[in-house]
C-alpha cells in the first residue's frame, strides 16, 4: 500500500463531500504537537466503562431501569463533560413560510422554504429550511433532515433557489460556488422520503471565535464573553438549532413527525449523534465519518484523538472547555462513544464510515457499536450481529443499530444515500 501524505483535518471536513480529498495515513504525521498513531499494534490496551452499570456499582437489568435512571446519568456525563449543557430557548421558535408547495423536479416534489428566527431579533442569527415532499404522498411523509456545510443552493441541484450566505474567513459572502456534491433528492422522493437541509453556519459559524456571531451569543449576559466549562460549545449550539427547526417541522401536517430521520458528515455527524441523544424527537440517526468526539472509541488512540481535536489552536470551541481537560488522561472519561450510541437506543441509528478514513477510524466506530449492543439488545433490538470487522460494502449490518463502511474515504458518497434509503424504509 503506497503511503502519501495526508491533509489536515480542517481540509478534510470543509470538504467532507469530496471522496477524492481522502488520502492514505502519513506514520509521521504530527497534528497538535501530537504524533497520529495508524499502527493497530501501537494501540494502547484499554477498558471501557459499562453502559450498564450505574455510577454507584449496581448492574441495569431492566428497560424501566435504563430509561428512567441509567440514561439520564450518561446524558448528563455528555452533557458536562464534552458537548456542554445548552439552555432552553428564551421565545418559542418563530417562522417565516417563504416559499410553499411549490413544483419541483418536474412536478415529482413539492418545494418549501422556511425562515426560522431564534430569538424575537429577526435581525440577529436565523436558519434557512429548505425541504421536499414526494408530490403524490397520500399520507404524511417521513423525512430525512440534512444539517449541511454548504448553503442550500450548493447543497441540491435545483437552479429555482437563490444561492445563499455562507462564513468565509470570518465573514458572510454569498456562496455561488462549492465542491460539494449534491444530495440525490430525487431518489429520496422516489422512495417516499423528503429531504430537507439547512447550513450548519445559520446556527453559529465554525471558527474560533465564532461565539459573537452565533446562537450562543443571545444568552451571554452583559459583560460575558464566554461560557461556564460544562457549557455548551459549537456542537451544541448546531445541535440546538436543529431542535428549534424540529420545533418548526412539528407544525407541517405533511410531514409524519414519528418518522423525522437526523443526518451529518464529520464534526456534523457528531452533531447528528449528539442532537440525537438529547432530543428524543428525531426517530432515526445516521451519523455519517463522525471520527473522534463522534462514534469512534477515544481510549482507542489511532487517529484522531481528544488531544489533538480539543488542541486551543484547532476545534477547542466545539465542545465544553471540561473536555479539554481530558486530553491527557483519556482513560478517567466515565464514559466512551459506545455510550454515547447507546443513548440513541432503542431508536434506529446508522453508523456510515469509509475504509480509507483512517484519521476518523471506521474500525474504532465498529468497536463502539459492538460495544452499545447490550443496551439495544436490552430494549429488544438488534445490535450489528457481526464480531469481525467487515469489508467495504457489507449491507448486511442494517439492523436498528447499523454499520456501513463504502470503499473511500472523508465523505458521504452518492451511493451512500442508496443504503441510507434502505436503512429508513427498513425501520420506518
Amino acid at each position: 500500500m503506497k503511503i502519501t501524505i495526508a491533509f489536515c483535518l480542517f481540509y478534510l471536513l470543509c470538504v467532507a463531500y469530496d471522496a477524492q480529498s481522502q488520502q492514505k495515513p502519513n506514520f509521521s504525521q504530527i497534528i497538535a504537537g501530537v504524533h497520529v498513531n495508524y499502527h493497530e499494534d501501537s494501540v494502547n490496551s484499554y477498558t471501557l466503562p459499562d453502559p450498564l452499570l450505574f455510577s454507584k456499582g449496581q448492574k441495569v437489568t431492566t428497560a424501566q431501569q435504563w430509561m428512567s435512571q441509567r440514561r439520564p446519568e450518561v446524558l448528563s456525563l455528555f452533557e458536562n463533560l464534552q458537548f456542554g449543557k445548552s439552555p432552553e430557548p428564551l421565545h418559542p421558535v418563530s417562522y417565516k413560510i417563504t416559499e410553499a408547495n411549490a413544483d419541483a423536479f418536474g412536478g415529482k416534489a413539492i418545494r418549501k422554504q422556511v425562515t426560522i428566527y431564534f430569538s424575537k431579533d429577526t435581525s440577529g442569527p436565523k436558519a434557512f429550511l429548505l425541504y421536499y415532499l414526494p408530490a403524490k404522498a397520500s399520507r404524511p411523509s417521513p423525512l430525512l433532515l440534512g444539517i449541511s456545510f454548504v448553503t442550500n443552493a450548493m447543497a441540491v441541484d435545483d437552479s429555482s433557489l437563490q444561492p445563499g450566505m455562507a462564513w468565509e474567513k470570518g465573514h458572510r459572502i454569498l456562496q455561488t460556488n462549492s465542491n460539494a456534491k449534491k444530495v440525490p433528492v430525487e431518489k429520496l422522493i422516489a422512495a417516499g422520503i423528503g429531504y430537507a437541509t439547512v447550513y450548519y453556519g445559520d446556527m453559529e459559524p465554525d471558527f474560533k471565535g465564532g461565539l459573537v456571531h452565533g446562537v450562543r451569543n443571545q444568552f451571554l449576559q452583559a459583560g460575558q464573553q464566554n461560557f461556564a466549562a460544562n457549557e455548551w460549545g459549537a456542537i451544541s449550539a448546531w445541535s440546538w438549532g436543529l431542535s428549534r427547526i424540529m420545533d418548526y417541522l412539528e407544525t407541517d401536517k405533511q410531514v409524519d413527525q414519528q418518522r423525522i430521520a437526523l443526518n451529518g458528515a464529520s464534526r456534523l455527524g457528531k452533531t447528528a449523534l449528539w442532537t440525537g441523544a438529547r432530543d428524543t424527537r428525531f426517530s432515526l440517526i445516521i451519523a455519517s465519518i463522525s471520527g473522534e468526539g463522534g462514534a469512534a472509541l477515544s481510549r482507542r488512540n489511532y487517529g484522531e484523538t481528544i488531544q489533538m481535536i480539543t488542541d486551543t489552536g484547532r476545534y477547542y470551541y466545539q465542545f465544553a472547555p471540561n473536555y479539554h481537560s481530558f486530553s491527557k488522561r483519556v482513560a478517567e472519561l466515565p464514559m466512551d462513544s459506545h455510550m454515547l450510541i447507546s443513548l440513541i437506543a432503542p431508536r434506529p441509528l446508522l453508523l456510515q464510515t469509509g475504509n480509507e478514513d483512517y484519521f476518523s477510524d471506521p474500525k474504532g466506530e465498529f468497536l463502539a457499536a459492538r460495544a452499545a449492543e447490550p443496551v439495544y439488545r436490552l430494549l429488544q433490538q438488534e445490535g450489528l450481529n457481526k464480531t469481525s470487522m467487515p469489508v467495504a460494502g457489507d449491507t448486511t449490518m442494517l439492523n436498528a443499530l447499523g454499520y456501513y463502511m463504502h470503499q473511500g474515504g472523508h465523505t458521504i458518497l452518492p451511493e451512500d444515500y442508496e443504503v441510507f434509503i434502505r436503512f429508513m424504509q427498513k425501520h420506518f
